[in-house]
């Protein structure tokens, strides 16, 4: 194959799309069916009929005048004003809906007559949700329906029940729950839709059938972006076609006067994050051309497909990348095929309010695909990378199931939990029968059987941060795929093959094409000189208690002349032992003169002494020790509030076997006297830091409070487990840690 020099575009065309105002309408009506309007200037129920597409004049009723809001059309209470097969023709502006109380659903047209919600071509009109409405629009039982070219959003930056006060809603502010919902709704076509910045979901809809959504958008909405759990009734049926369409930034709240994603949350602190996640459900479901990415959970959760032989998922042209979670998580037979994948799930660590327990859920494996018996599942001709446990993971099922992995690229990175090893290529204990063939590794654990894992397959970048999967010129990718039928275009569209064979991964380089070459070393003339970094640590100074969390902002200037090359540079943390120090960045990449900025979040212990304690950053790079810096500054943590009650705690033996009883126990004294009936919990902290084991107990006359446990022989059960057990009595609440271990 002839590569050369320019390069490709990075998605398909189809994704560019979403950026686009939609430009025309289907027409689909009847002679008996009316059109009704809604502007702006337009007047209430009485002032006009809403057939005529025009303003109020100011006087009179009944006039041949547009409505002034949607709400006229489907009050939320008493009889709609418009029937099925209508159309409902908004016009450019916006539109608050639910001050009174949410729109009833729209009526269901017939299989030939849909009943159409559409804005007018051009800019699409906005519908801004208030008062805390649980729906903008409302598909609730609503049939052969057509909604299209709106605007959907609230005017409020907060989050519905977000844990931190700052971001919550309230009742004062112009809010809205959800976009759209939808239940027990058929024969519905969603097209050029942008959905955003609602306080907890972007769509909340299940129980669907034969539903086709093109040209959406989902981002941005407080808890999720498609949630399809709606209570009884939520698997959703007949086939589900979703094209072109983008989610991300769900669980992150939207600044409305900037539309920045803030408040960032996931399920350890109550919120949820999935970008599409549904409950158990059914149907033959098609994606294509789908760009998800920042998701504060998994990007795309089909993890609670029902499995049965019929039913499919077909996934073609995904990019999805830095969600938290998996980035695709399928069940039954699927097919995924000319996608990238990239799984930098700790993206989020120290921004917002994620927790380190909400990174790289499911052991951030970037592909999941759990089994059901009886499954095919074709994973070919894709592009995956991340820091999970597995890049292509599998579970669950039989025998009876088959997993064919072919002509993918898998680049693997140091695993997010252990950094001193990398990634798998595959792994998982499903029973199925697998095959791998055509496929290529770089930088993975494990090498599957009839995979090359030692040619640096050149991409243009592979770095976690800044991925970029297409190949550079010279790349071992090129022409080494066998041939697979069906499989006639790459990831951006491209014909495939091009060449003497297919191309390994989602691209496939052009015959004649041009491809990127990589960087030409510099001229080595100016003389570079290199300088000593300017690094800060600043933050809060005041004490604090015992177990809280500061944050300390970090500043580096790369100080080098501007005839040397980009720096990237190290970043470490030192804490005191038993706190907990998070950096949101390892690195930091500066060209000379620029400056970068990191955020080291410090815990100190529960159980720390008063005192002030050194917290220090430091950076580094490659160039030596001119690059080398470090900067310190002071925690102090406040006096403890004496209540006269104190505990001890222990366990009976310092180490147990698997499988052996735990005898834990705890001793409440106040003033040095035994308190009888004090409630004291025993918290274990598992190994693996994220599971627990959760007693209680009381204490009697001697101020001892038991319990036991038999431990576990799993990975997360081996190793050094803390205690706290918090005891209270009254009003008065004391705690006590101490550790003990499990072995094999």
């Amino acid at each position: 194959m002839s590569v050369a020099t320019a390069r490709s575009r990075k998605l398909p065309k189809v994704f560019l799309s979403l950026l686009l105002p939609s430009v025309g309408l289907a027409a689909i009506g009847s002679a008996n069916a009316t059109t009704f309007y809604v502007r702006a200037d337009g007047g209430d129920a009485n002032q006009c009929t809403g057939r005529s597409d025009a303003a109020y004049s100011g006087s009179g009723t009944a006039q041949a005048c547009a409505w002034k809001n949607p709400n006229i059309a489907l009050p939320s209470s008493g009889s709609a004003r418009i029937a099925g097969g209508d159309t409902l023709m908004i016009g450019a502006g916006s539109y608050q809906v639910g001050s009174g109380g949410y729109m009833q659903p729209i009526p269901s047209g017939t299989s030939s007559v849909r009943t159409r919600i559409l804005g007018k071509p051009g800019t699409a009109p906005k519908l801004i949700g208030v008062a805390g409405t649980h729906r903008v629009l409302n598909l609730d039982g609503s049939s052969n329906v057509e909604v299209g070219n709106l605007e959907v959003t609230d005017n409020s930056d907060c989050v519905y029940n977000h844990s931190n006060s700052a971001a919550a809603c309230s009742s004062s502010m112009p809010w809205a729950r959800v976009g759209l919902y939808a239940r027990a709704s058929s024969n519905v076509w969603l097209h050029d839709v942008n959905i955003h910045g609602l306080a907890a979901r972007g769509m909340n809809a299940g129980g669907l059938n034969n539903w086709t959504m093109e040209r959406i958008k989902l981002n941005k909405n407080g808890s999720a972006g498609w949630d399809g759990n709606v209570g009884t009734g939520g698997s959703n049926s007949g086939n589900i076609t979703i094209r072109n369409i983008e989610i991300a930034w769900n669980g992150c709240g939207e600044r409305v006067a900037t539309g920045e994603p803030w408040a960032c949350w996931a399920q350890t602190t109550g919120g949820y994050g999935d970008g599409v996640g549904t409950t158990d459900t059914g149907g033959k479901w098609l994606i294509e051309d789908a760009f998800i990415h920042h998701n504060t959970s998994d990007g795309l959760d089909l993890r609670y497909m029902d499995g049965a032989d019929g039913t499919q998922v077909t996934l073609r042209r995904i990019y999805s990348v830095a969600n938290a979670g998996n980035q695709v998580k399928v069940k039954g037979n699927a097919l995924i095929e000319n996608s990238v994948m990239v799984g930098h799930c700790t993206y989020f660590r120290g921004k917002d309010f994620m927790a380190t327990a909400d990174l790289c859920r499911a052991y951030g494996s970037t592909l999941l695909l759990i089994l059901t018996g009886n499954d095919t599942v074709t994973v070919r001709h894709n592009t995956i990378s991340g820091e999970g446990d597995a890049q292509i993971a599998y579970g669950e099922g039989a025998s009876s199931d088959k997993v064919n992995v072919q002509n993918n690229l898998v680049v693997g990175f140091p695993y997010y939990a252990n950094t001193s090893t990398q990634t798998l290529f595959s792994g998982g204990s499903a029973p199925a029968a697998k095959s791998f063939s055509g496929n290529m590794g770089w930088k993975v654990r494990t090498c599957q059987t009839g995979t090359t894992c030692t040619q640096d397959p050149k991409l243009t970048n592979m770095t976690l941060a800044a991925f970029d999967a297409e190949p550079l010129t010279g790349s071992p990718l090129i022409d080494k795929a066998p041939m697979i039928s069906g499989v006639s275009t790459d990831f951006v569209l491209q014909p495939r093959p091009s060449g003497s064979a297919n191309d390994v991964g989602a691209y496939e380089m052009q015959s004649g094409s041009t491809v990127p070459n990589p960087d030409p070393t510099p001229d080595p003339t100016p003389t570079c000189t290199r300088a000593a970094p300017t690094l800060t640590l600043t933050g809060p100074i005041s004490a604090v208690a015992a177990g809280s969390r500061n944050n300390y902002p970090i500043t580096v200037k790369n100080n080098d002349s501007s005839a040397c090359s980009n720096t990237t540079f190290s970043v470490a943390r030192s804490v005191k032992t038993g706190w907990t120090g998070d950096l949101s960045t390892s690195t930091i990449a500066l060209a000379p003169g620029a400056t970068g900025s990191a955020t080291l979040s410090v815990t100190s212990a529960t159980d720390a002494l008063a005192g002030t304690y050194s917290v220090g950053v430091g950076v580094g790079s490659g160039v030596g020790a001119i690059h080398t810096r470090n900067a310190a500054i002071i925690y102090t943590v406040s006096p403890a509030i004496s209540t006269g009650l104190t505990e001890t705690v222990y366990a009976s033996k310092t180490s147990y076997k698997a499988g052996e009883t735990v005898s834990l126990a705890a001793r409440v004294l106040k003033n040095g006297v035994a308190v009888k009936g004090a409630t004291v919990s025993f918290t274990a902290l598992k190994p693996n830091g994220i599971n627990k084991v959760i007693l209680s107990g009381t204490t009697d006359a001697s101020g001892y409070a038991r319990v036991s446990f038999v431990s576990g022989s799993g990975p997360s059960s081996i190793g050094t487990y803390k205690l706290t057990a918090v005891a209270t009595s009254g009003s008065l609440t004391t705690q006590a840690t101490t550790t003990f271990s499990v072995y094999k």
